[in-house]
């Protein structure tokens, strides 16, 4: 049993209730990202009681490289599995919990699963981002794009960024991010393409991106192609933009690759976090909200969309608890 010290809001907690996600279980809780404690085990002798912990958000991938091996679903308000973190206490299989980060307090433990795993599948499963690379991440603001930029520059990728608004884009800067260009302006890829060919020329390196990490889809091909390497990759993981993407005889003759991407297994969650502890990188939080009762407050921001980083619920300050046995 794990009772919950903090809890991370995601756009799927949103959708959820306006009804615009599949699987709706009525009843079950909300909410796919949360830290806490162990406060009590089946088995006396665990090594996690009175541990800190956070949940794993997804049920039914192990550690196959390609999907999942069974059923696989997220918590929070849907069947599998039927729990969510925007409770005081969660009852949980022993892998469902990974010790929480040692350089990371609650609030920024919770900022961190689904987010973080979906940006690791993305860019570095998928990707393959490495060290000397040009990484593009569009609408940067968000958890993944964000949490996708600080695993990028770790990696020692030189990371470029889009987004709507001139702020967060600044903040992205301050994050490691080369620079960006403003989505809502029609020649964002060619002010992309300039910065490239400055930085080439500045540092020597090459003036094209080698991949492109994306949340819109649409047009994403045909608005990164002229700039993207021979062979360089595209991925996916959101539509936000469109439901479809362009994918053209260009792209074909330039053995551009367009790869889809959602969540992760397992184990690429704990890769994830045993890269996030090494390289002591710290989840950005926009807004800390105290208890569950400001939970409203918190789905209005992501509503809005204007947050920088992650909203988080703090529940309460926790001193180990005693030791129970189930």
């Amino acid at each position: 049993m794990v009772q919950m010290t903090a809890a991370a809001f995601n756009h799927k907690d949103v959708w959820i209730r306006m009804g615009q996600y599949p699987r709706i279980t009525f009843g079950n809780t909300l909410g796919a990202d949360g830290a806490g404690i162990v406060v009590a085990s089946g088995n006396e002798n665990d090594s996690l009681l009175n541990k800190r912990v956070f949940l794993a958000p997804g049920r039914g991938w192990i550690n196959d490289p390609d999907g999942p091996e069974s059923e696989y679903g997220i918590m929070g308000g849907g069947p599998h599995p039927p729990i969510g973190s925007f409770s005081e206490y969660v009852i949980v299989e022993k892998d469902q919990v990974i010790a929480s980060p040692e350089h990371l307090d609650d609030v920024h433990t919770a900022a961190w699963p689904l987010g973080g795993l979906t940006a690791w599948r993305a860019a570095i499963v998928k990707g393959g981002v490495s060290k000397g690379q040009n990484v593009l991440i569009t609408g940067i603001g968000g958890g993944v794009a964000i949490l996708a930029l600080q695993i990028c520059v770790a990696k020692g990728a030189n990371v470029y960024v889009t987004s709507g608004n001139e702020d967060k884009m600044k903040r992205a800067t301050e994050l490691g991010a080369k620079g960006g260009a403003n989505y809502r302006e029609k020649d964002w890829p060619a002010k992309i393409g300039a910065l490239l060919s400055k930085d080439a020329k500045e540092n020597g390196c090459t003036g094209l991106l080698d991949v492109v990490v994306d949340s819109g889809g649409g047009d994403i091909m045909g608005q990164t192609s002229k700039y993207l390497k021979q062979g360089g990759r595209v991925v996916c993981y959101g539509m936000t933009a469109s439901p479809k993407i362009s994918f053209t005889m260009r792209e074909v003759l330039k053995n551009q690759h367009l790869l889809g991407s959602t969540m992760g297994s397992h184990q690429d969650l704990l890769d994830a976090t045993a890269f996030l502890s090494a390289h002591k990188i710290v989840p950005v939080v926009g807004h800390v909200l105290d208890g569950l009762e400001n939970a409203e407050e918190g789905f209005d921001l992501i509503r809005q969309g204007s947050q920088f980083g992650k909203v988080v619920l703090k529940f309460r300050d926790h001193a180990s608890a005693p030791q129970q046995r189930l």
